[in-house]
């Protein structure tokens, strides 16, 4: 190797540090490095990878480092820490506005993961990574850390066959308990598994997140037959490509089943309530290797005195309570508990504190 190969690095940002992670902890398996135009233009084209893999969103690399094909280039987490290495085996340039419009369906700089790729700009090395270590996140995290090889190592020694995986970058309120709980009535065990990494702004901080997960898994799931999990990815909000990316991902760990819900990996308006259902109707399952379950908009219906959703009640809307995301954020930062039909008390309590300390 060169001196000149040993001289070069980069400092990733906060989301090439996690694309690094999944990468290099099994997670984004195939996938064994950052991918080059070939993979990129599959990917935007046919959700593909050059090699005929299913991949709905590219996993690129942007920088302006001055490189050439063949550089060994030293990478270092946004934070500093030493990671491992890329081999150059390609510089390319990427068309951030074609890529906004087949991945994310629009070229609209205000939504975040379009805003994200624009910042990055379009160039881009490619390669092979070598991996030394891993990120380093809050203990709060890494007492839930496990990898791709070790949730598998659990599910078997659980003896799960059946595994259902929860995807969730907000507290579960009562009508995502009530589905993960559906979900779990034919399954052997579910992992619930929320995404820490990179998130749009005013979403809840991860940290407070993992209280709000563990008081419920403490208090209201059947301790052997529920799992907690963390996945140290970033948020692409790109809707039904991202909802794709997230079965692959849950299938790379181990599960058998992966839930889909409303508006999954969203952000504003951009998406259909349901997009990110059907998307799958145009995919061979079997070849994916793991099986989304569908289900509606779930509500409290004070008719059913119960929760409900479209398929099971038979009420007019009147008697539903639905709570967007920004009333429950305004009214716990005003001190105010959501209603017991929303949330557990506990689970408020939590988010009430968290809101005061801000």
């Amino acid at each position: 190797m060169s001196e000149t190969m040993t001289e070069l690095s980069l400092t990733l940002s906060e989301r090439h540090t996690a694309d690094f992670e999944m990468i290099g902890n099994g997670g984004f398996a195939p996938l064994a490095g950052f991918q080059g135009s070939a993979d990129w233009q599959r990917v935007c084209d046919e959700m593909r990878t050059a090699a005929g893999d299913y991949w709905p969103i590219p996993i690129t690399l942007a920088t302006d480092l001055e490189c050439e094909v063949g550089d060994v280039v030293a990478l270092s987490s946004d934070e500093g820490k030493p990671l491992g290495r890329i081999r150059v085996e390609e510089i390319f340039e990427r068309d951030v506005r074609e890529e906004a419009e087949k991945v994310y369906g629009t070229t609209d700089e205000e939504h975040p993961g379009v805003a994200a790729i624009y910042e990055e700009g379009s160039r881009c090395i490619a390669g092979p990574i070598e991996v030394d270590a891993l990120p380093d996140h809050e203990e709060a995290f890494m007492r839930r850390y496990l990898t791709p090889a070790q949730t598998k190592e659990e599910f078997e020694r659980r003896g799960w066959k059946r595994i259902v995986a929860f995807q969730t970058r907000n507290p579960i309120h009562r009508a995502h308990e009530y589905l993960t709980k559906a979900a779990l009535e034919t399954c052997d065990g579910l992992f619930i598994h929320p995404l820490i990494g990179k998130t749009k702004a005013g979403d809840i901080p991860a940290d407070v997140r993992m209280r709000c997960y563990e008081v419920l898994m403490e208090k209201y799931y059947p301790q052997d037959r529920v799992m907690l999990g963390v996945k140290p990815a970033k948020m692409h909000y790109a809707g039904p490509r991202e909802a794709v990316l997230h079965a692959i991902v849950r299938r790379n760990y181990g599960a058998t089943h992966f839930i889909v819900g409303r508006d999954h990996a969203g952000a504003g308006d951009y998406y259909g309530t349901y997009d990110a259902q059907k998307i799958f109707d145009t995919i061979d399952i079997d070849e994916l290797g793991i099986e989304p379950l569908m289900f509606e908009h779930t509500f409290w219906c004070n008719e059913c005195e119960g929760l409900a959703s479209n398929k099971t009640c038979p009420h007019d809307q009147e008697a539903h309570l639905f709570l967007s995301g920004t009333k429950v954020r305004e009214m716990l930062g005003n001190g105010e508990r959501p209603p017991h039909e929303f949330s557990r008390d506990e689970v408020a309590d939590i988010l009430i504190d968290a809101y005061k300390e801000d």
